[in-house]
């Protein structure tokens, strides 16, 4: 049985502190959290984190890594604080977010969200931002233009049949195509 808990009821996770070497993987930096840090968050798929690194705060979702881990884009905040030096090892600590930033839209998703009857844009609205960074990970998993296209459009026709999320998908699995294989985070190693 899989329980479904509101963010309120969850118990707090402390915040987690660690290190880890910023790592560079097809043109984009990253750190993997050890293990011994993974494990301490609630769930093996995306969790909303805010943090500090050289006394500069930032939010993110860190992301799967469909081996039961996470792993964190080094951009915007995180970027200024770590400096562009892959290999540099990060002191950083994170704690779990109650609300999630809301996600970057993607151009195809956003024009046809924009192009779509009111009441899609209704419910895109009205959904959590949780559910919005599920429908834009779905949208990217692939790197298949027709693929993509496809899920564009069947993200809206789900909205319109009042579909609150995509279905279907493994969530602890790394879902960005340039960096992931068969649903892992490739080897950064």
């Amino acid at each position: 049985m899989v329980e479904n808990r509101s963010a309120a009821s969850r118990p707090a996770v402390a915040p987690v502190r660690f290190a880890a070497p910023v790592v560079e993987l097809d043109g984009s930096s990253l750190l993997r959290l050890p293990e011994a840090a993974s494990s301490r968050l609630p769930s093996r798929g995306q969790v909303a984190v805010r943090g500090e690194v050289d006394g500069r705060r930032f939010r993110t979702v860190v992301e799967p890594d469909g081996r039961g881990g996470h792993w964190m884009r080094v951009d915007g905040a995180l970027r200024e604080a770590l400096g562009p030096s892959p290999g540099a090892t990060a002191e950083l600590f994170i704690e779990v977010a109650q609300d999630w930033p809301e996600p970057e839209l993607p151009d195809d998703l956003g024009a046809a969200l924009a192009g779509a009857p009111e009441e899609v844009r209704d419910l895109w609205a009205a959904i959590t931002p949780m559910a919005r960074w599920e429908w834009v990970r779905w949208v990217k998993a692939t790197r298949n233009p027709a693929t993509r296209r496809r899920r564009v459009e069947v993200s809206i026709s789900k909205l319109a049949a009042r579909k609150r999320r995509p279905c279907c998908f493994d969530l602890s699995a790394c879902t960005d195509p340039d960096l992931a294989r068969n649903g892992r985070l490739r080897d950064t190693s």
